[in-house]
């Protein structure tokens, strides 16, 4: 045995290794055609073998042939391998036939076109009762599609069998894995087929039924990340719905979603034909949109874009964008390559405004075209954070119009702006550009109108939410409203850069006057104004009149031409005014410290006539008490803005036609009002006679508005028509609405004037009261100028007088209080008392009595009357007159100064033992009636 054994096992090695090299070493030339029929044959197609052929034995009969080229068969289908292997069975070729179990194409090159002309056919013969073909690292082209690493196994069984296939190819990165069974069609051509891919951790499966004229059935698709598959937000997904396939369409309608937990429906299709395009449509209730713009912009700037363009169809009832809620999104989003275009886009933002969108991107260009409208702006504005506070309610509602919008690089431009908001037509265009240190922001806008009332918004709040911008502005309105101001023509120009103001323009219109500014300011770290320009011109300032108080209308109704012009450093900014306004001169200059907040300077201010300068401000009669004369007032001011503000008139000289007057001023500007302080003094002080029963207002309520307490001195005060006052001095005190002038002091005739006004402003009605006294006045002219008046004589006396009343007329009215004086040596004009004694001793006195109370004069040695006022009533308590020569007189009766009448009796004895003789004063105070009374002398007389 061993012996054997020792033969046969060199024996067998050396079989062994004669059919493991001798078929190697065979030439399977002449095989080559019978080898391309059978592989013909088995693929139902022509196949061609360009290269080399062998034959292995072991471990299984084969046979490869190199370079195979199977040719097409009337459906397009075309494949090239780098080999082909046929797996033999062994009893076929020992009979010397080659009968294939089974098929392998190695690198092979596969090109299906799409939409297919006809099904390709892989079928068996006949006389075959199985089939394996396989597939590895082959490339599969289908229509406009190719595959990678194509590793497939294809199996069919017996004639009710179904034909099987699984594998794996890699497609765009991703690896796929598939298998799929399509079962024998019945005598309709209907065959069962189910289906599995696997990409991305993701799973499709389908089950339906394959017909001659495609696919129909049921889907299911789940994963951890939709992300990987579309351009959508990352997070699990699961769809189930129906699908359909024809030779250029793939179907999934009927999608029941759910999106990262949130519930959504849809549809899917793909398309093949004319050019490969996947379409999908997605209904949500709500929906992360800022997610979805996120993907969407992820998937245009990724490295590797999309195999096929996508169209995206959103609907969401509720979502948001940029923190902005929106409601009843609807729009299409379409991505090709890099170019993602939006069309039908529309949502509802807050406010009910209507917003429709649509455009495309070209590179990192994105063009759109928006259209907006709605009947609440107000709510819209505030939603995107702009700061409204500080703005009418009122404004900001009705809005309309249309925009396009590019953005690329950082940059958001506005072009072919078109809108109407409450009414106001705007055009224009703008832009914003991020990346930089701040935003910046360019406009530039035209109106027809703009109405600034209430649509300005808090300072504070504005200068707060623009500090961190940039900012070009150029705006142009055709009618401009502020307050009582109507501008037409208005135009700007200004930019705000780095804490750095540029005013390069500011125009407009106000009526007849034309105005225009330009400067530049820096703001940050210090305020710094390198140059400042504004220029006033035009032949009627009547337009400025809401800029000035109510009462300089008269003033500006005639030529102005102002021009303000300066700049500097923060500690020594510089300004200039320098003008007309009609007659007046103005000249002013100066200079501010920025940093400690105070500064300096002149004003200057020069007309050649008083009168005519004040005359339209107060009125023609104040030429009368002014005088004639030129106007002009020279100041040297200094103030400050903090701890507290202040501004102080070291000096300022006035002179108005015969007034002249010199002070020292301060205002304090810290407290609950301003307070005036200072020193007055003025060389001639003329005014104006008080109208006694003038109805006008007084305006007392006015003296609440500051504080005041001011040495007054003058050298002579001249009250028209009252006696002057020499060396009058007071000091003026008013706090809370409440006027004092304390110790007044001044000289009258030769004189001494004492006493204290107090003035209640604040009072309802106001109140006033005076206390006076006069010692040792000499009178050397009639006093009044009334018909009976006092001419000379040495005056004292004293008063302590009332009254209530809002004007010159409720106070006389009103007016109420004591009075008394003493005159000696003095002479009383309008009848002559002394001539009564002799003419009653004639024996017809009758008319030399009444010519002595017609007229003359009398001189008295003493006089003293005392007086009680009540309602601007003076009533004669006691009143006597001591002529000269021994004679005496006495005198009643009331003077009613509201109504301006006198009633007064002055009676006279000229003989001890007869009857008085008295005249009778009635009628107006300047005219009265005489009424001598004579009768009871007369008839004493005649009864002698």
């Amino acid at each position: 045995m061993r012996r054997l054994a020792a033969i046969l096992l060199p024996l067998l090695a050396l079989l062994g290794a004669a059919l493991w090299v001798g078929p190697r070493l065979l030439d399977w030339e002449p095989y080559r055609a019978q080898l391309a029929d059978i592989a013909s044959t088995q693929l139902g197609r022509p196949v061609t073998l360009g290269g080399r052929i062998t034959l292995t034995l072991l471990p299984q009969p084969r046979v490869e042939a190199a370079a195979v080229a199977i040719g097409p068969s009337g459906d397009g289908l075309t494949i090239t391998a780098r080999a082909m292997r046929l797996r033999l069975d062994l009893g076929g070729l020992l009979a010397g036939r080659l009968e294939p179990r089974e098929i392998a194409l190695v690198g092979g090159e596969i090109t299906v076109p799409w939409p297919p002309t006809a099904l390709p056919s892989l079928r068996p013969p006949p006389w075959l009762s199985a089939l394996d073909a396989r597939l590895e690292d082959c490339r599969l082209r289908l229509g406009g599609l190719q595959f990678e690493a194509l590793n497939a196994r294809l199996q069919t069984g017996a004639v009710t069998e179904a034909l099987s296939a699984e594998g794996t190819l890699a497609w765009r990165g991703y690896a796929i894995r598939f298998a799929g069974q399509l079962g024998r069609a019945g005598f309709d051509g209907v065959a069962p087929l189910d289906l599995s891919l696997a990409l991305a951790g993701s799973t499709l499966s389908a089950r339906g039924v394959l017909a001659p004229e495609g696919f129909e059935g049921r889907m299911e698709a789940a994963g951890p990340d939709l992300a990987l598959l579309l351009p959508a937000p990352p997070g699990a997904f699961r769809a189930t719905g129906r699908l359909t396939a024809a030779a250029d369409l793939f179907a999934a309608d009927d999608l029941a979603l759910d999106l990262a937990g949130q519930p959504a429906r849809g549809a899917a299709t793909l398309r093949l034909a004319p050019a490969p395009r996947l379409d999908v449509a997605l209904a949500a209730g709500r929906l992360d949109l800022d997610a979805w713009f996120a993907a969407l912009r992820q998937t245009r700037g990724a490295a590797r874009p999309l195999a096929v363009p996508v169209s995206i169809d959103l609907s969401a009832e509720a979502t948001g964008f940029g923190g902005v809620p929106l409601r009843r999104l609807r729009g299409a989003f379409f991505l090709e390559g890099d170019r993602l275009t939006l069309s039908d886009v529309s949502a509802l933002l807050p406010g009910e405004m209507e917003l429709e969108m649509a455009g495309a991107t070209a590179g990192p260009r994105m063009e759109l075209a928006l259209r907006f409208s709605g009947q609440s702006l107000r709510e819209t504005l505030s939603a995107l954070g702009l700061p409204l506070t500080g703005t009418d309610p009122a404004r900001l509602h009705a809005a309309d119009g249309r925009f396009r919008l590019a953005l690329e690089n950082g940059q958001a431009t506005i072009s072919d702006l078109a809108a109407t908001l409450d009414g106001t037509r705007l055009s224009g265009a703008g832009s914003v550009r991020f990346g930089g240190a701040r935003p910046a922001i360019g406009l530039g806008l035209t109106l027809d109108q703009l109405d600034l009332d209430g649509l300005l918004p808090d300072p504070a709040t504005l200068g707060a939410g623009l500090a961190g911008f940039d900012i070009n502005l150029r705006l142009a309105a055709e009618r401009l409203a502020w307050q009582r101001m109507v501008a037409e023509r208005a135009t700007l120009d200004a930019t705000v850069e780095a804490g750095r103001v540029s005013l390069r323009r500011l125009a407009l219109r106000l009526g007849e006057v034309d105005l225009a500014a330009s400067g530049s300011a820096q703001l940050t770290p210090a305020l710094r104004v390198p140059d400042l320009s504004l220029e006033v011109s035009g032949p009627n300032g009547n337009a400025l009149m809401p800029l000035l108080p109510a009462g300089w209308a008269p003033l500006l109704a005639q030529p102005v031409a102002l021009r303000l012009s300066g700049g500097g450093p923060p500690e020594a900014v510089a300004l200039r005014v320098e003008g007309d306004l009609g007659g007046l001169r103005v000249e002013a200059s100066g200079t501010a410290d920025g940093r400690a907040g105070r500064g300096s300077g002149t004003v200057t201010l020069r007309h050649p006539g008083a009168p005519r300068l004040f005359a339209p401000l107060l009125g023609p009669e104040i030429g009368e008490w002014l005088g004639e004369g030129s106007f002009s007032l020279i100041a040297s001011l200094n103030g400050q803005l903090a701890n507290p503000p202040s501004l102080a008139a070291d000096r300022l000289d006035l002179v108005a036609g015969t007034l002249r007057l010199r002070s020292q001023l301060g205002l304090a500007l810290g407290g609950p009002r301003p307070r005036l302080t200072g020193r007055i003094q003025a060389e001639r002080l003329p005014l104006p006679t008080p109208a006694l029963r003038a109805t006008a207002p007084l305006g007392l309520d006015r003296l609440a508005a500051l504080d005041a307490d001011l040495s007054v001195e003058a050298g002579q005060v001249e009250p028209l028509g009252w006696p002057q006052l020499g060396s009058f001095s007071t000091a003026l005190k008013l706090e809370a609405g409440t006027l004092r002038l304390e110790g007044v002091q001044a000289r009258l005739a030769g004189g001494l004037l004492r006493g204290g006004l107090t003035i209640e402003g604040t009072a309802s009605p106001p109140r006033l009261a005076l206390e006076a006294k006069l010692e040792h006045a000499t009178i050397g002219e009639p006093l009044f100028g009334l018909p009976l008046d006092l001419g000379a004589g040495r005056v004292d006396g004293q008063a302590s007088l009332q009254a209530t009343g809002h004007s010159l007329a409720a106070l006389t009215a009103t007016l109420g209080g004591q009075a008394s004086v003493t005159i000696q040596d003095g002479l009383l004009a309008g009848v002559d008392l002394g001539a009564l004694q002799a003419t009653a001793a004639l024996s017809s006195p009758e008319a030399g009595l009444r010519a002595d109370l017609a007229g003359g004069a009398t001189a008295f040695e003493r006089l003293e009357a005392a007086a009680t006022v009540t309602d601007g009533r003076i009533a004669l308590v006691r009143t006597s007159i001591a002529t000269e020569g021994g004679g005496a007189a006495s005198a009643s009766g009331e003077i009613d100064l509201a109504r301006g009448t006198l009633d007064l009796r002055l009676a006279s004895r000229p003989l001890a033992e007869a009857p008085e003789i008295g005249l009778r004063l009635t009628g107006p105070l300047a005219e009265p009636r005489r009424l001598p009374d004579l009768a009871p002398f007369l008839l004493w007389r005649a009864t002698r």
